[in-house]
């Protein structure tokens, strides 16, 4: 069965991909008044590089912190089923790419993440309350 989420964010992040591409990254490069970024990983079915665009609520340096909120769907959006099947992923941010290794942040360092995520943006909050699913954060490390 065809999800009309599913399907409006294909179309949506194929644009703004397309935007954020052509310029750059000079264009499309905010949301929300965080960073975006392009991950790419590679499927755990297909194999095939997959491409989604997302926002960074939180960067220390070389770490870079992303949230599989999903906008509090009660499913964990597939990228980061991707990233947890295969944890080499390639990250865009600021006109960069560069690989990158992805992990589950524990439940200590989403203790002391949490609060600054929602502190970027307060919708992430939101998303916990609607869901029973507890939303994890990805920290990608070069």
């Amino acid at each position: 069965m065809v999800n009309a989420k599913d399907v409006a964010a294909k179309v949506v992040t194929g644009l703004h991909e397309a935007i954020f591409r052509a310029s750059k990254g000079r264009l499309a490069n905010k949301g929300f008044g965080m960073p975006v970024v392009m991950l790419t990983t590679t499927g755990r079915k297909s194999g095939k590089q997959r491409t989604t665009m997302l926002t960074s609520p939180v960067q220390d340096g070389d770490r870079v912190v992303l949230v599989a909120s999903w906008g509090g769907d009660d499913r964990h959006p597939t990228w980061y089923l991707n990233l947890r099947d295969q944890p080499a992923v390639e990250l865009t941010m600021e006109g960069k790419t560069r690989p990158m290794r992805a992990r589950i942040a524990s439940t200590e360092e989403k203790a002391e993440l949490w609060p600054r995520v929602v502190d970027a943006y307060k919708g992430y909050a939101q998303y916990q309350k609607r869901t029973d699913r507890d939303i994890p954060l990805v920290i990608l490390e070069p």
